[in-house]
């Protein structure tokens, strides 16, 4: 009974804070937007929110942070280092928990729209193209696809027991008309 408790607080703990961390980050993505410059959501935080993603049809609008850390996945999705950013040529890699942040990507369905906005307020449309699994082993991006991508990718499956599996959810989604 004691084991079963200690999960359950450690799961409701776990919702809570990225409950509580996405509040926070949305202060910190108005103040980074009103001044121009990278606010960090609290005061020791080691990431910035550097993009918006919002998925109109499953009702969700997340801040993602620079870097895709264990410490910031915790709190967020995370854009890889060394991905394009949205809106430079190349493949905009953005990851996050199966369990909190991206538990939305197993509701996705082709041509389902995805938005990234960037501080700047400037506007990237995209629609997904594909979903799979893959063995993160043998998971290769491509860094430069012949259109502006964007890869959404979480640990597999959703509902598994324990974490660090090596399979992967892969989302992805291509350029739909620009900026808005």
């Amino acid at each position: 009974m004691v084991a079963g408790l200690a999960l359950t607080g450690n799961a409701i703990y776990l919702h809570a804070k990225a409950i509580l961390a996405q509040v926070l980050l949305h202060r910190a993505w108005m103040q980074t937007q009103a001044s121009g410059a990278a606010v960090k959501p609290w005061p020791w935080a080691d990431t910035v929110p550097v993009a918006r993603l919002v998925a109109p049809a499953q009702e969700i609008d997340l801040l993602v942070l620079a870097g895709a850390t264990g410490r910031t996945l915790a709190f967020g999705p995370g854009h890889h280092d060394g991905s394009a950013m949205p809106g430079q040529p190349g493949n905009t890699v953005i990851s996050a928990h199966r369990d909190t942040h991206f538990r939305f990507l197993r509701a996705l369905a082709i041509d389902d729209a995805l938005i990234v906005e960037l501080p700047a307020g400037r506007r990237f449309h995209y629609r997904v193209r594909e979903t799979f699994v893959a063995d993160q082993r043998d998971l290769k991006l491509p860094r430069l696809p012949a259109e502006p991508t964007l890869t959404l990718v979480t640990c597999y499956p959703f509902d598994a027991v324990s974490p660090r599996g090596p399979l992967r959810y892969v989302v992805v989604a291509t350029a739909d008309g620009g900026t808005m």
